[in-house]
């Protein structure tokens, strides 16, 4: 399915499906973020920019600069550290599916670090 059919309130309710996660609204009403409970991390900020639904969703460097070459819709973030965030623009070439996968390696990579003892 084309991430256009997608609207900004199923897009906030698909990231609030991942566990202990929030709706905020520091910015006011225009951009809703989303975060975690525990840090209070943010995984996603979701805006229109253009009158085009708009998602920021942090990302691995690496995966960050992939996602870009192989994606028109994905660029670096608007108003976020470039080298670790993007901007996905609904409507464009990213299918729904892609969508959720780095929707969900955003929520991964900012959730809480798990001690590691031995």
């Amino acid at each position: 399915m084309k991430s256009e059919t997608i609207t900004r309130k199923e897009l906030i309710a698909h990231c609030l499906t991942f566990a202990d996660t929030w709706e905020d609204y520091p910015f006011g009403e225009d951009w809703a973020v989303i975060r975690h409970q525990a840090n209070r991390k943010s995984f996603a900020m979701i805006y229109e920019r253009f009158s085009k639904l708009c998602v920021n969703l942090k990302c691995e460097p690496m995966r960050a600069d992939f996602l870009r070459g192989a994606f028109e819709s994905v660029t670096p973030a608007y108003h976020m550290n470039k080298e670790h965030w993007n901007t996905v623009t609904l409507g464009g070439d990213v299918l729904e599916d892609e969508l959720f996968e780095m929707i969900r390696h955003s929520h991964e990579i900012t959730g809480s670090k798990r001690s590691k003892r031995g």
